[in-house]
């Protein structure tokens, strides 16, 4: 199993992926999780770290909220950075559609699970959360029904539980399947 380097412009991003990659890598996986001071540090650093990391064999996941930017011209941005980098072919990138809330919002059992709150695995019923990746404020969302949601603890919380089986955000699901295949490669 190849290490995995995961590139990310928040803590809370953090937060969550130390819950949820336990769910869907190997006990013995390498992870190395390198924060950033938000999207514009990640985006200026990341070929200089990348560039500089020492283990040859390490992948390298590239995660970044799209927020109100166009997915594409952010993906195509990171996407040059890593080539630069000279590491295109080691690495992937991966875009929260809008943000990392999104996630979450797309998995309502895993939200009610983290705050003790079974009765909000309903909410995933509702047509306004078919296609969580399509919301504006995720966060404000979470804040209708949970009003003391913070981004990291929600993070640390929701992380854990959450499932690519029934998550209905797509980029969620696209980047679980990405982590799955690079953690495998030969």
């Amino acid at each position: 199993m190849r290490p995995l380097v995961f590139l990310l412009e928040e803590p809370s991003a953090k937060d969550a992926l130390e819950g949820f990659l336990p769910t869907i890598l190997p006990e013995n996986a390498e992870i190395t999780y390198l924060v950033f001071e938000g999207k514009q540090d990640l985006e200026r650093r990341m070929a200089r770290t990348m560039r500089a990391w020492q283990k040859a064999d390490a992948r390298f996941v590239v995660m970044r909220d799209q927020d109100s930017g166009d997915c594409k011209l952010i993906k195509q941005g990171l996407l040059a950075r890593c080539r630069e980098a000279g590491s295109a072919d080691r690495a992937v990138v991966r875009i929260a559609c809008r943000e990392l809330e999104s996630w979450f919002l797309g998995d309502w059992a895993a939200v009610g699970q983290a705050f003790n709150l079974p009765r909000l695995a309903a909410m995933g019923g509702k047509a306004i959360y078919r296609d969580p990746d399509r919301l504006g404020s995720p966060v404000a969302e979470l804040r209708k029904v949970i009003p003391t949601y913070q981004k990291r603890d929600g993070a640390r919380r929701i992380g854990p539980y959450l499932s690519t089986d029934v998550n209905r955000s797509n980029s969620f699901v696209v980047f679980a399947e990405a982590v799955r295949r690079l953690a495998v490669e030969a």
